[in-house]
Parts: C-alpha cells; structure tokens; sequence
C-alpha cells in the first residue's frame, strides 16, 4: 500500500473496486496526464443512497453520500492509475450534484463531504476548484452524483 492509501486506511475508508459504468460510457478518459472520471453515484456496500436532499435527507446524510462518491472517484483514479494511486498528483476539479428540492441551498455543504475526505486523505493534491449544483433528479434516485478530474504522473 502506498502512502495514499495507508492515509486513508487510518481513517477508515477501503478503495473498493471500481464501479462499472451502468450504460454506454467509460468510466474514466486519460488525456496525457489528465483523467477524466465520469459522475460516481452515492452508494455504499449496502447498495444506492437515495433521496432528495431538504425532503427526506439531511445535508449531513447528503454530505455522507458525497464522501462516498469521492471514494469511488478514488477507486476510478486508482483504476486509471495501473493500481498504483500514489501516481496521483493532484484533484484539479469536481463537479457536484445534489438531488434537492427547489428551495434547498446547502449544495456546497453536502459536497464539502467529498472534498474533506479527498484533503484529509491526500493533504495539499487533494485540495481541487468544484462546482456544487442542485438537480431536479438523478439516476436511480441518488442523493448526490460527482464527476472529477485528476492530473497523475
């Protein structure tokens, strides 16, 4: 285990495979040495974290979510990585979205759950610009869907 890893071990967070994707797209696309790592839905081993943030969830619940999402991110760039994620250089940039009602405004709330792990875990690479919008829906019902890009070595 590397030094990304061994980090995130301490905090308690194992990289899962990488997700498959669920329809007709790639996980992630390297473009020298960026990777593009398509949206990663929230989920945990018990199967979808579902929801509508300002009806049935918390932004604490949304935030929880969003960390999952920023987990499986990890396991795409892992993936990209050949196994090795200490080739990550750095989190350039997340897009976050969050399923919640019209006048629901904790967006950046709920996906500050996805960047306080990546900072924890990855110190100053992980440290990244985002976007955190609302959406009327998303796939499967999820509370929150992040996509992110990533420089590796």
């Amino acid at each position: 285990m590397g030094k990304f890893e061994t980090k995130l071990a301490e905090m308690g967070v194992k990289l899962p495979d990488a997700p498959a994707p669920a329809a007709n797209y790639v996980p992630y696309v390297q473009v020298g040495d960026m990777v593009y790592v398509s949206g990663q839905i929230s989920s945990d081993d018990s199967g979808l974290l579902t929801g509508k943030l300002g009806d049935d969830l918390d932004t604490a619940a949304g935030a929880a979510a969003a960390r999952r999402c920023a987990i499986s991110l990890l396991a795409q760039v892992k993936a990209a990585c050949g196994g090795d994620l200490d080739r990550l250089v750095r989190v350039v940039k997340l897009g976050g979205f969050v399923n919640s009602t019209p006048d629901f405004t904790e967006q950046p709330q709920v996906i500050n759950g996805a960047s306080d792990l990546l900072a924890e875990a990855l110190g100053d690479a992980g440290k990244h610009a985002r976007a955190a919008v609302s959406a009327a829906s998303l796939p499967l019902g999820v509370a929150v869907e992040i996509e992110g890009i990533f420089q590796i070595a």
